[in-house]
């Protein structure tokens, strides 16, 4: 696998199973198990400026996943060609975003991406789920029911879905977590209500006096500010739920969101 770059700057990048090519060009069989049951997991990691953010704590992830999985994984070379897969992408708006995915069927599939259209201010609408505990741990391929409580929730006219046990505690959003503000104190739901362990909401707990907070939707439909916070987005404002609307940009999401940029500068080396 080579390291010399022949992409153009728009041109996003894979490597499957080591061989680098134009990322419209990378094909799978058809009987692979990561498609036939999706079977398999994946990291979706942060490109700044030809720098992959926190690839250490996502590596990390990924084989916390398939160990839960049961999943034989080879990290060390998967981070080999990630390195060699970013240095021949380059920057570019192309190669925003890395996604590694690692299929029961034995494929590595390694992607530069695009990062994806998202509004400023979101608006979410409240779907009911309930966490499947088999996969506690787990970023796995099957991601089928976050994708289609996002769909529910663009089909009634909002941005993203918010998850919502029947029962009615507050958990994420299907591809990011969620923080609010009730009278001056951030929070966000537990690790125990069987959320994604994401990454920049640990940096945020990191950052800020963000503490965990079991809570109800209705509590939360009287908070202060609420925000989402993903790899992708960082820190996205919410200025709706359901029929509810919130005040966008606030003190406390404002403050946070400025020291989650800061802290990520200086893990760059940016600082």
């Amino acid at each position: 696998m080579t390291t010399t770059s022949s992409f153009a700057p728009t041109t996003a990048v894979a490597s499957l199973d080591g061989e680098l090519m134009p990322a419209d060009e990378a094909r799978i069989s058809v009987t692979d198990t990561g498609l036939v049951r999706g079977d398999g997991v994946f990291e979706v990691m942060r490109i700044y400026d030809g720098a992959v953010f926190a690839l250490d704590q996502h590596f990390a992830r990924l084989e916390r996943s398939a160990r839960n999985l049961r999943l034989p994984i080879d990290a060390a070379l998967l981070r080999s060609e990630a390195e060699k897969l970013v240095a021949a992408a380059g920057p570019g708006p192309a190669h925003e975003l890395l996604r590694i995915m690692v299929t029961r069927g034995g494929r590595r599939i390694l992607l530069t991406e695009p990062m994806p259209p998202e509004p400023e201010i979101a608006r979410l609408k409240t779907i009911p789920y309930n966490p499947t505990l088999v996969l506690d741990g787990v970023k796995s391929l099957s991601y089928g029911a976050n994708m289609l409580a996002n769909r529910l929730a663009v089909e009634q006219g909002y941005d993203d879905g918010l998850l919502v046990t029947p029962q009615g505690r507050v958990l994420e959003a299907p591809t990011s977590s969620i923080f609010w503000v009730k009278d001056g104190q951030l929070r966000t739901p537990p690790l125990t209500d069987h959320i994604l362990a994401s990454i920049t909401r640990a940096l945020l707990l990191e950052v800020s006096d963000a503490v965990e907070y079991e809570t109800s939707l209705s509590e939360l439909l009287e908070a202060d500010e609420v925000f989402l916070a993903s790899t992708v987005r960082e820190v996205q404002q919410v200025g709706q739920i359901d029929d509810v609307h919130f005040t966008v940009g606030g003190p406390v999401s404002t403050t946070t969101a400025k020291a989650a940029s800061a802290r990520i500068k200086q893990l760059l080396g940016r600082a």
